[in-house]
């Protein structure tokens, strides 16, 4: 079994692969004609979004939806960079809102988190050093 994807529902798909492209330089892979689904080039796995429409589709039992007004989801995506303060500053300049400042761990890591334009948290932080 192989880990391929994570698909986060948001309330278009256009606007926040533009977002992604614009705050953490990843690419558009694909997107489909209807604009409901959509995925980046991120590495090994892919990131893709599909609409809260195509979500209600799939889940006929509902699910909760992300929000800028919300406390986020208990989940994260995380991205590793040696230019941390260059690339959280660059993601703010996008839209991202600040949700955690920049700080370094005990362990030597730098960290801080931010909330992309739909509200889900994205973690910014360097490589954990052996």
């Amino acid at each position: 079994m192989t880990y391929a994807y994570t698909i986060i529902y948001v309330e278009n798909v256009v606007d926040t692969i533009t977002f992604y492209e614009s705050a953490f330089g990843f690419s558009q892979k694909f997107i489909t004609p209807e604009k409901d689904y959509g995925e980046l080039l991120s590495g090994e796995t892919t990131i893709a979004f599909a609409t809260f429409a195509l979500g209600n589709s799939n889940f006929k039992q509902g699910f909760e939806q992300t929000s800028r007004t919300k406390k986020p989801f208990g989940i994260e995506l995380a991205f590793t960079t040696e230019n941390i303060e260059a690339d959280f500053e660059k993601a703010i300049n996008a839209g991202a809102t600040i949700y955690e400042p920049l700080v370094e761990k005990p362990w030597g890591q730098k960290v801080g988190y931010l909330r992309d334009n739909n509200g889900l948290l994205i973690e910014i932080c360097t490589p954990i050093k052996s």
